[in-house]
């Protein structure tokens, strides 16, 4: 199931969108402003963004920018009544995937979603992932440190190559078990644990610099110091 994010600050706009999408078996979530937004899409991965320009406390184009400057690639649509050629530009110029003209038909903005999604998905992203000299190929399932093999069980590679997709983005424990283990989130809390753990020590990770981080009741985050 893909989770989107919708960001629009109109309340009956909104209550539909996540309804519609709902029923057409998306998993949303809802935010009414550019920091609430910012706040959820760090803590809770994505699959796409639904972002409205016009939010109560700035530019969307603002949100998007900074999202792009933080490494995050996932796609995003815009959804704005600004139609004039420069607004499309500059929408699209500052990472927007696509860019959708209010008002707009529902049937339009699921199959611009789903376009998007295809084009996104695992199979049609790059089979190699990186942060700095860890290297993941996901064809060959092989991972390298500095150029050197690094041998991983099978979890413990799904593991990683999740939080590479995710860099710079906390994911919870919850998620990890949902997406990873694909398993009910209560009863393995303690085995992801230990998989992060062994992952660390397989990986090298240095505990005066680490890369793997710990995020104090939220989850772990890969990359740059939450």
């Amino acid at each position: 199931m893909s989770r989107l994010i919708v960001v629009e600050d109109q309340v009956t706009l909104q209550a539909s969108l996540k309804r519609g999408l709902e029923e057409e078996g998306f998993d949303v979530l809802v935010a009414s402003s550019g920091r609430e937004a910012y706040s959820l899409i760090r803590r809770e991965p994505v699959d796409l963004i639904l972002l409205d320009l016009m939010l109560p406390d700035g530019d969307g184009l603002s949100l998007l920018r900074r999202l792009r400057e933080e490494d995050y690639h996932g796609p995003v649509l815009v959804i704005t009544a600004r139609d004039s050629l420069q607004d499309r530009v500059s929408g699209l110029d500052s990472g927007a995937d696509d860019y959708l003209v209010k008002p707009f038909e529902f049937t339009e903005l699921l199959a611009r979603i789903r376009a998007i999604l295809r084009r996104s998905s695992p199979r049609n992203s790059s089979s190699t992932l990186h942060y700095n000299d860890i290297v993941l190929d996901s064809l060959s399932r092989k991972v390298t440190r500095d150029g050197r093999e690094v041998v991983l069980t099978q979890r413990q590679f799904e593991l990683l190559e999740y939080l590479l997709r995710h860099k710079n983005q906390t994911v919870s424990r919850d998620v990890l078990a949902r997406d990873v283990w694909k398993a009910a989130t209560a009863t393995w809390t303690n085995v992801i644990e230990v998989q992060v753990n062994q992952l660390r020590k397989k990986l090298g990770d240095s505990k005066d610099d680490p890369f793997l981080h710990t995020v104090r009741g939220e989850g772990y985050q890969l990359g740059d110091e939450p």
